[in-house]
């Protein structure tokens, strides 16, 4: 929707990212209700791991966002190298869930969350793009599909008479809100997201992180909805046995269909998150320390056998050795007295 340029700001001598809307889409009524609700958003969110929003304003029928310039590559591109490290898929994992939760508590749904709008940088992950959020509702809508109607940016329900039998873009302007394969079940069945709709986006977003594949596939747009809406992932650890197990229940947990079952605010993931990080962590330094303790008791049991054996085998001697006998003589007096053993 948007194009993004680095600039030069002149007054402040800084570098930025300018956010424009092109002018194909700046008659757009659609278009620039979601660039006004991306300003409105950020501006409401004062986040370390969220980006920072310097100003906003319009020049020649061309409105503009003037951004925090990031230095770093998307979570996306990293992914495309492979899974990231458990250490650092768990910290980017909390940052997330804490930039969430600001969002969440401040009222706003982003909608959209996924490796590409998220920021690897030196100074941790950066939540980005909030084009399509939207504030929070209270309740999720349960009107059949058949009633809904023409599809519209604040219903954001799937058109399966628009889907591609080839994955393309998976964003699809004017017929769906976000992108399919971190899409929550309750969007892709027309009802309103919430927080928890996030909480399901964010679940496939740490699948990735952690195994390296995506939590739902399929060779077309339909069958990626299809599996969301209708199969279970694998779990963590029957991908990558080396994950701790606790990282199954925070995963499926994420992922469950029904919005009353997954993880209720981001808050609770991120301490999740912490206390798996630092299990991991001591159990990465401790399993060597584990492993010495197991081989100093299996000597010391191995001693303590071997001189029972040997303690056994000594009074078994013993008892089989004739009992030692006194004789003496006597003799004149005078004589000395010999004994004999």
């Amino acid at each position: 929707m948007g194009e993004v340029y680095r600039a030069r700001d002149t007054r402040l001598d800084r570098t930025v990212a300018v956010k424009i809307l092109p002018s194909h889409l700046s008659e757009n009524p659609e278009a620039k209700q979601r660039f006004e609700r991306e300003a409105r958003a950020i501006s409401s969110l004062n986040h370390p791991h969220i980006c920072v929003l310097h100003d906003v304003g319009s020049q020649d029928g061309t409105s503009y966002l003037v951004m925090e310039y990031l230095q770093g590559e998307s979570l996306e591109s990293q992914l495309r190298k492979g899974r990231l490290p458990l250490k650092q898929a768990l910290e980017v994992g909390v940052q997330i869930c804490e930039a969430l939760e600001k969002a969440h508590r401040a009222g706003i749904v982003h909608r959209d969350l996924k490796p590409g709008n998220i920021m690897l940088t030196a100074s941790g992950a950066k939540l980005l793009d909030f084009g399509l959020a939207k504030p929070a509702v209270a309740a999720l809508s349960t009107q059949p599909l058949s009633e809904r109607g023409q599809l519209t940016p604040s219903t954001p329900t799937m058109n399966l008479s628009a889907l591609s039998p080839q994955p393309g873009t998976l964003t699809q302007h004017g017929t769906i809100v976000g992108t399919f394969q971190f899409m929550a079940p309750e969007v892709l069945q027309g009802r309103d997201a919430d927080a928890r709709s996030d909480i399901f986006s964010f679940g496939c977003v740490l699948f990735e992180m952690i195994t390296g594949r995506r939590a739902f596939e399929g060779k077309s747009q339909l069958s990626v909805a299809s599996a969301i809406l209708e199969k279970e992932p694998d779990s963590v650890t029957t991908i990558q046995p080396t994950l701790p197990a606790a990282l199954d229940h925070v995963v499926g947990d994420c992922l469950a269909k029904d919005p009353e079952l997954r993880w209720q605010n981001a808050a609770d993931i991120a301490r999740e998150l912490r206390w798996i990080s630092s299990g991991s962590t001591a159990g990465s330094t401790a399993a060597p320390t584990d492993a010495r303790s197991r081989f100093t008791e299996r000597v010391v049991w191995a001693v303590a056998v071997v001189a029972l054996l040997a303690g056994v085998l000594w009074l078994g001697l013993r008892e089989r050795q004739p009992a030692p006998t006194l004789r003496s003589s006597s003799a004149a007096a005078g004589s000395r007295l010999r004994l004999y053993r």
